[in-house]
C-alpha cells in the first residue's frame, strides 16, 4: 500500500474512560500499540499518528514506531482538527498517497486484514470505505485523499460523508475489531474479552495435532465446496 496513509487519531482526552484509555494494557502491548501494530502489518506506507497537547506520554509510547507524530494544537476539539492537523503532515511530507485510512486510537482489535480487504476494495471501486460487521458500521474509514481534503470546510467528518452519499461503499467485513472501541471502562473490560478469547483460540489451534488439523482443514474445504 505504498500510495495510502493512515491517520491514527490519539489527541483525545478519555473523560469517558477516566485515564489515559490509549495507554491500558491489552496483552502484552498497550491499545496504541496494537493499533498501530495492525496498520503497520497492513504494509501502509506513510502512518501519521496526532496526539493532542496534553499527550506527552502517547508520544513517548509510540517512540520507535516507524511512524510520523504531530501534535493538535487545540485541546478539546473535534476528530475533524485531528484530522486536519495530520493532513497537513501528510502535505509536508510529500508523499502524494492516494488515499486515507482515518483510524480512532481507541479501536485496537482490527485485524491488519481488514485494512487490506478494504484497500481492495476501494481499488475495485474508488470512494469511501466503511467497513460493517454485522450490518454495524465501523472503523477504520478509507477516504479519497481529494475528498477527505474537503475536512476543512465542513464542521465534522460525517458532514463529508453527508456531502458525498454517492462515494459511500459500505463493505461486509468479517472482523468485529472494527466495532469494538476502549471509550469506557465497560468497553476496555469488554475489548480485553475478545482479545483474550482471540489470544485462546489462536492457541487452541496452533497447539491442534497435526492430523487434527488437516481434518478439520479438509472438512472446511468440504464445506467450502
Amino acid at each position: 500500500m505504498r500510495n495510502t496513509a493512515a491517520l491514527l487519531l490519539a489527541a483525545g482526552l478519555s473523560r469517558r474512560m477516566g485515564q489515559q484509555k490509549l495507554l491500558l494494557p491489552l496483552g502484552d502491548r498497550t491499545v496504541i500499540a496494537r493499533c498501530i501494530g495492525s496498520v503497520l502489518q497492513a504494509g501502509i506506507g506513510n502512518v501519521v499518528v496526532v496526539t493532542g497537547p496534553e499527550g506527552g506520554a502517547v508520544r513517548d509510547a509510540v517512540k520507535g514506531f516507524p511512524v510520523s507524530v504531530v501534535t493538535n494544537a487545540a485541546c478539546g476539539t473535534e476528530m475533524a482538527d485531528s484530522v486536519k492537523t495530520g493532513l497537513d503532515a501528510l502535505d509536508a511530507s510529500g508523499g502524494g498517497e492516494d488515499d486515507v485510512f482515518v483510524c480512532p486510537g481507541d479501536h485496537p482489535l482490527v485485524l491488519p486484514s481488514t485494512f487490506t480487504a478494504m484497500h481492495a476494495a476501494y481499488r475495485n471501486d474508488p470512494g469511501i470505505i466503511i467497513p460493517r460487521y454485522l450490518g454495524k458500521k465501523g472503523h477504520p474509514v478509507l477516504f479519497p485523499r481529494q475528498i477527505l481534503a474537503e475536512i476543512g470546510t465542513v464542521p465534522a467528518l460525517r458532514d463529508i460523508l453527508r456531502k458525498h452519499p454517492d462515494a459511500v461503499r459500505p463493505i461486509d467485513i468479517y472482523d468485529e475489531g472494527v466495532v469494538i472501541d476502549v471509550d469506557t471502562p465497560e468497553d476496555y473490560r469488554e475489548a480485553r474479552m475478545h482479545f483474550f478469547a482471540a489470544e485462546h483460540a489462536a492457541a487452541r489451534h496452533e497447539n491442534r495435532p497435526n492430523g487434527a488439523a488437516a481434518v478439520a482443514g479438509g472438512s472446511a474445504t468440504g464445506a467450502a465446496r
